[in-house]
């Protein structure tokens, strides 16, 4: 882009469209069938495209709105109030249970007590308890007590009894409906409250219910007790029935194969304790003995040996002995005295032969005292022996007695075991039932009431604001409803994100809708308004739509007539000219021309003349204000016109003029309902389509598009005109530019309003 150009705008480096087959920043990107239908990375939910929805409708959701509070506010205006009386009730997690068998009750689980919680709501809610409420406050007994529930019973022919039905029914269908029940979160409260437009009953029916509920919990206690009371006295009579036959037929056994058994062994089987014949405690006795017998035994053969293995003095028995160690110490002492005298006196001198004497004398008392010694270990080991072999033959004897014993005590211990086992239900039934006998005249309740219902001194319905916030939101989510309907009907193309969303064509420019008296030459004339900078923009755009700059031949065509291709057509090639290009403009439409009445020539002869071969090129190219644009008016109407774009003489054409000129522009027919468009467009090198913004349906534009991708048109983007540029805010910047930027405007005058000067 030239840098010393004034007039070209930032908004055209969103429309540029790169080489190499890649799209810019805002573009649909290009793939094999055309450009797509959707950008890629494009957010799914576009909070920006909503808010502009929000702005485009926004009188309808105003208007959605305010009607909504009005009949909001009437509604409630108009509705008869309604007071609201509660009693708080406590209610305490109560099992009652009529046996004491926490041991193999599962525990309680927190679901298990929710449960408990959801069915005291459920009967606070029941049918039963509205009978009785109704039956205990008297509220069906006339027609005037049910018109205090502000009900009235129909006129209907028919018996006072059935009359009298009739006021119930409708007097507990009437409570059910305006009763609640609202547990208070976190504990164990809950909030019986009850409607009505007469705040003096609405407390009278909510403290009945109160009191009602905890009555009819204390009657189901009741009953409760009295049906376990009947069941345990039919059950200890059972049991006692079983008792007694039990004992009866351990008795008769016991008689019978003559057993006795006396003490009693706590570690039974049967866990009551079991009791041990005769032959049992002997053999226990007496097995118990000789554990004792062979551990002495053992002892004393231990001694024994090593009183015969080792030397005598050496033995436990000897070293222990006083009299053995005397006469060690004295043998010692005689011993040392004779050594000692030895070396003064003959060994048969008179005093060393009486030592000698007294020393053989000792040795002899010792050898004595040691073999007593010896001889007496050898008696204990035998004796212990003797005792063992004694005691081992009474266990031998008594074995065969107590496992014969134990053979005919099968069915004895059977039968005990279920004597002990019918005793111990027995015993339990009567401590079951002596508890049962007196907590059932212990009418103890686990309901209380907490706070008595007061008749309210203000209204609980309508609630005003509540009324009117929900009427907003029913107002604003109708209106929603409509704006979103109305844009899936709208099938027009409005803005470039529609052309780009719903067609899948990159938008090059956009032409704003001109002011109301405006004619497009004298928008076109100020260089400097924003219709000219509209196509200075897509002039930008045009050089930047291929490798090599702009085409060196341009189609502009639209879907329908009066769309505005003409002048994007007469408009493209003025500014390419302006950039020092030899442009040709051609009227391309040879069923109904108008570039000539636009350029300001006669249309004598033109295209018509040069594709029939009866005109040259030189002489159908006439000079225009601009030095270096040209124009080819159409001449007369040719009868076929397509014939004459099918032809050889088009691709002739446009290669003689690109000898001459830079560009050539044609002012193409529309496409929808004619050939020429198509013929012409897979001709030259590049196609611009013109689309009317909320002129053009998107059924015409997908058509027309249709017809050109068919007759291999290579699409450059399309241009959108008449596009309200104060109205609408689209892409997140305002298309009411100000053009005036950087102009020579007064000081002090007017700015640009924030977010529009770029």
């Amino acid at each position: 882009m030239p840098a010393d150009n004034p007039f070209v705008d930032e908004r055209d480096t969103q429309t540029r469209r790169a080489p190499a087959g890649f799209a810019p920043v805002g573009m649909p990107q290009m793939d094999q069938g055309g450009w797509s239908s959707e950008e890629e990375g494009a957010p799914v939910f576009d909070l920006a495209a909503y808010w502009r929805l929000a702005q485009k409708h926004r009188i309808l959701l105003i208007g959605c709105f305010l009607a909504a509070l009005a009949i909001g506010a009437a509604l409630t205006l108009l509705m008869t109030p309604i007071y609201t009386a509660q009693a708080t009730l406590q209610i305490d997690r109560e099992s009652a249970r009529v046996f004491n068998s926490e041991d193999v009750t599962p525990r309680e689980t927190i679901s298990q007590g929710e449960d408990f919680y959801q069915t005291q709501y459920g009967l606070l809610r029941s049918r039963s308890l509205t009978e009785r409420v109704v039956d205990s406050l008297g509220l069906a007994s006339s027609d005037q007590a049910l018109a205090n529930l502000e009900v009235k019973l129909p006129d209907s022919e028919g018996s006072a009894a059935e009359r009298a039905r009739a006021r119930r029914e409708l007097a507990i269908r009437t409570i059910q409906t305006n009763l609640s029940v609202a547990p208070i979160r976190g504990s164990r409260l809950v909030a019986v409250g009850y409607d009505s437009a007469n705040p003096e009953v609405a407390a009278r029916v909510a403290n009945g219910f109160a009191e009602n509920f905890i009555q009819a919990n204390l009657d189901r206690k009741y009953e409760s007790s009295s049906y376990a009371r009947e069941f345990l006295e039919e059950r200890i009579a059972q049991t006692k029935e079983r008792l007694e036959d039990a004992e009866r037929q351990l008795v008769d056994y016991a008689t019978a194969e003559q057993i006795i058994n006396v003490g009693e062994n706590s570690d039974g089987p049967s866990g009551g304790g079991n009791t041990q014949s005769l032959a049992s405690n002997d053999l226990v006795a007496i097995n118990s003995a000789l554990a004792q017998a062979k551990a002495a035994r053992t002892a004393a053969e231990q001694r024994w040996r090593a009183a015969s293995a080792a030397a005598v003095l050496s033995l436990p028995e000897v070293l222990t002995n006083n009299s053995a160690q005397r006469l060690i110490e004295q043998r010692a002492t005689l011993n040392a005295e004779y050594q000692q005298k030895l070396t003064q006196f003959q060994p048969d001198y008179p005093e060393m032969v009486r030592l000698r004497a007294q020393i053989t004398e000792a040795d002899g008392q010792l050898q004595a005292l040691t073999s007593n010694i010896r001889a007496s270990i050898r008696n204990e080991y035998t004796v212990a022996l003797n005792n063992e072999r004694s005691l081992q033959a009474q266990v031998n004897g008594l074995k065969g007695d107590v496992l014969d014993l134990r053979d005919r005590s099968i069915q004895y211990n059977i039968l005990q075991r279920e004597l002990d086992t019918t005793r111990t239900l027995y015993e339990g039934l009567l401590q079951r039932y002596k508890e049962v006998g007196i907590t059932g005249d212990i009418t103890a309740n686990n309901i209380s009431i907490i706070d008595r219902a007061v008749p309210p001194t203000k209204p609980s319905k309508p609630n005003l604001p509540i009324n009117l916030a929900l009427a907003a939101l029913l107002g604003l989510g109708l209106g929603v409803v409509v704006v979103l309907a109305l844009e899936a009907l709208d099938e027009t193309v409005a803005t470039p994100d529609d052309v780009e969303r719903k067609l899948g064509v990159p938008v090059l420019g956009v032409v704003p809708l001109l002011a109301k008296g405006e004619t497009t030459a004298s928008a076109m004339a100020d260089i400097r308004s924003g219709f000219s900078e509209a196509y200075y923009s897509l002039r930008t755009a045009l050089q930047f739509s291929t490798p090599d700059g702009a085409p060196a031949s341009i189609l502009v065509s639209s879907a329908r007539p009066a769309e505005g291709k003409s002048t994007t057509a007469y408009a493209t090639a003025l500014n390419l000219a302006r950039v020092g290009k030899r442009v040709l403009l051609v009227d391309g439409d040879l069923r109904n021309p108008s570039m000539h009445r636009v350029v300001g020539v006669d249309n004598e002869t033109g295209m018509s003349n040069l594709l029939s071969g009866s005109a040259d090129l030189t002489a159908v190219v006439q000079r225009t204000r601009q030095d270096t644009l040209f124009f080819i008016p159409c001449g007369p109407l040719p009868p076929n016109p397509a014939e004459l774009w099918g032809g050889d003489r088009v691709r002739q054409f446009l290669v003689e003029c690109a000898k001459s000129f830079d560009h050539v522009v044609i002012d193409g027919p529309p496409v929808l309902g004619f050939a020429d468009a198509p013929l012409l467009a897979a001709n030259v090198g590049g196609t611009l389509f013109v689309l009317e913004s909320r002129g053009t349906r998107r059924g015409q534009a997908r058509g027309a598009l249709k017809r050109l991708r068919v007759g291999r048109a290579r699409l450059l983007g399309a241009v959108l005109t008449k596009f309200n540029t104060k109205a609408t805010v689209y892409g997140g910047y305002d298309y009411a530019y100000d053009y005036n930027y950087g102009g020579d405007s007064p000081e002090g005058a007017n700015p640009a309003p924030k977010g529009k000067r770029r």
